[in-house]
């Protein structure tokens, strides 16, 4: 006798269904079989191969600008590593669009960076925000990463989560332009939050009519 299983047709039931959780090494073994093409932008996210959103020319200029300050601010102190994974554990290897990491002078080439080797990651938001916040700054917490940024383009400011734990940051700061920030790992790095956003549109410079109301 053939036993049916029955696809789920509500929400309900797609969030109880069980799923087959994928572990860092299977998924490695997916891309050397070529389930996973190297072209294809995917992360693993708790067991789960997920897609990753496009990278637009907005999210992808603060991506350069960041990085680009980062640089200049610390020189070689620190490893800027952009848009590479990042080790989280048996069943999550994410891509986060930057991470700020101990310098190795051998560059990471044995292994991708761990928890104990970053010192801050940052997400650039803009589409991605609300996923962004709900599971990926919970699972930099979790792996006990000691800070996570998110440049939160659509409310054009910084949300800075520190003081990481099983349930997620217990600290979380916003902030606006015309504030400064430091990662809590490095205070001798000090950026203004309006060089770390995007620039704003400038101003038209443009009268309103004399009879206007």
């Amino acid at each position: 006798m053939t036993t049916q299983v029955k696809a789920p047709t509500t929400a309900t039931e797609m969030e109880t269904r069980e799923t087959r959780k994928f572990t860092v090494a299977e998924y490695y073994r997916m891309a050397e079989a070529g389930i996973l093409h190297h072209t294809e932008r995917v992360e693993l996210i708790e067991g789960e191969v997920l897609v990753m959103a496009p990278i637009g020319n907005r999210h992808a200029g603060v991506v350069r600008r960041v990085a680009r300050l980062f640089h200049h601010a610390a020189g070689d102190a620190v490893t800027v590593s952009v848009q590479n994974p990042i080790h989280l554990g048996e069943r999550s290897e994410p891509q986060p669009d930057i991470a700020i990491l101990r310098f190795r002078e051998d560059d990471y080439l044995d292994a991708h960076p761990g928890p104990d080797d970053i010192l801050l990651v940052i997400e650039v938001s803009d589409t991605t925000l609300a996923y962004d916040v709900a599971v990926k700054v919970k699972l930099y917490a979790e792996a006990n990463i000691p800070e996570t940024w998110v440049m939160n383009l659509p409310g054009d400011c910084l949300e800075g989560f520190s003081e990481p734990g099983p349930p997620g940051y217990t600290r979380h700061t916003t902030y606006r332009r015309g504030e400064r920030i430091s990662p809590a790992s490095r205070p001798d790095l000090e950026f203004a939050v309006d060089d770390l956003l995007p620039p704003l549109p400038p101003a038209t410079g443009q009268q309103p009519p004399e009879n206007a109301a």
